[in-house]
């Protein structure tokens, strides 16, 4: 009889969680999470990773299908040195820009994690006091070939289409990259209309620096997955609040509830202190299982520990190489398809 009873008391519990974990609105900061954008944006997220430029560029990977039907990339940025790559394009039908990075690739990915148990606070935030980040996360987005080039393609779409949505995304690394990036693009040059939302990012800043960020991009979505290691570092210390990395809100803590066939995923949107302890932080964060999974959807690099690029001659048409192998690969606007459909649409949908 107590078995029983326990039983429709976990069911009637999943069922409750099943129902609410779908599309939740926060109103105390304006950010609403949207489960249907955040499958479609991890998506994207998982695409960045794919290593042959051709069928990246074209959209005919095997990634890019799906929910992401239709996309084209406007700007395919390669940073060969330090094995990072970006991709800017429009999605008619999220009518929005999508800018995604690529996270850490591989096997290194357990090198990386490694090495941000000890990573300290190094660089100032310029123009806000006390803020401090991540030297090598700060870098890679401003002092590499990424961000001219994604600001570049913004500004292109933008004369192209419009000042419609900009939405950024990223997994691993990418997020943190993601994250600057949102940043750069709404205070450095007035983007209105940014979101970010990322997938198993790390902490890239201090507290002074996670409060300015949540003023400035305050529609930002960090997704969580149960168990995922990179969320939670590098650490956090509750007691040097002021001197440790500290996350930036909002989270969403994706997490199983129930047992065998009766567990159900949880999405739940946290508070806005960034460190709500009744999500993430209140399980050990020790999975990179769960940090390479989310919706479903595998994110990482095709081949394990080993960073490396594909493109044929059809490519050359597209962009150059630089003295560094760098790659950037830009699509001429007069003759995109994408322009075309998106003018010959009559339902009012239009870019």
């Amino acid at each position: 009889m107590e078995g029983r009873i326990l039983l429709q008391g976990v069911i009637i519990m999943c069922l409750i969680a099943c129902s609410t974990a779908r599309e939740l609105k926060v109103k105390d900061q304006g950010t609403i999470y949207n489960h249907t954008l955040a499958t479609i944006l991890v998506e994207y997220a998982a695409s960045v990773y794919v290593s042959d430029l051709t069928e990246l560029f074209t959209w005919t990977c095997p990634k890019c299908n799906d929910l992401t039907k239709g996309f084209q990339i406007l700007e395919l940025i390669v940073d060969v040195k330090r094995c990072l790559q970006a991709f800017v394009g429009v999605a008619p039908d999220l009518n929005a820009i999508v800018i995604a990075f690529r996270g850490t690739q591989g096997t290194s990915i357990q090198n990386w994690i490694a090495d941000l148990y000890w990573k300290q606070l190094d660089i100032e935030y310029p123009g806000m006091e006390d803020a401090m980040v991540h030297h090598g996360f700060y870098s890679a987005y401003h002092n590499t070939t990424l961000r001219p080039g994604v600001l570049s393609a913004v500004e292109s779409a933008k004369e192209q289409y419009g000042d419609i949505p900009i939405m950024v995304t990223g997994h691993s690394m990418g997020g943190a990259m993601a994250a600057f990036c949102g940043l750069d693009l709404t205070v450095n040059y007035g983007s209105r209309n940014v979101s970010v939302m990322t997938f198993g990012q790390p902490r890239i800043g201090n507290a002074a620096f996670a409060s300015y960020y949540s003023k400035w991009v305050p529609n930002t979505i960090r997704v969580t997955h149960e168990h995922d290691i990179v969320p939670h570092l590098p650490p956090y210390y509750y007691y040097f609040s002021q001197k440790t990395y500290h996350h930036f809100p909002r989270e969403v803590w994706l997490h199983n509830l129930g047992f065998g066939l009766l567990s159900y995923t949880v999405e739940k949107v946290c508070d806005d202190s960034g460190e709500d302890p009744s999500c993430s932080r209140s399980v050990a964060g020790r999975s990179i299982k769960d940090h390479l999974t989310y919706y479903g959807v595998r994110l990482g690099g095709e081949e394990s520990g080993f960073c490396k690029i594909v493109m044929d001659d059809r490519l050359a048409a597209y962009g150059k190489v630089d003295v560094d192998g760098n790659v950037n690969l830009s699509r001429d606007f007069s003759a995109s398809v994408l322009r075309m459909n998106v003018e010959s649409n009559e339902e009012g949908r239009s870019i």
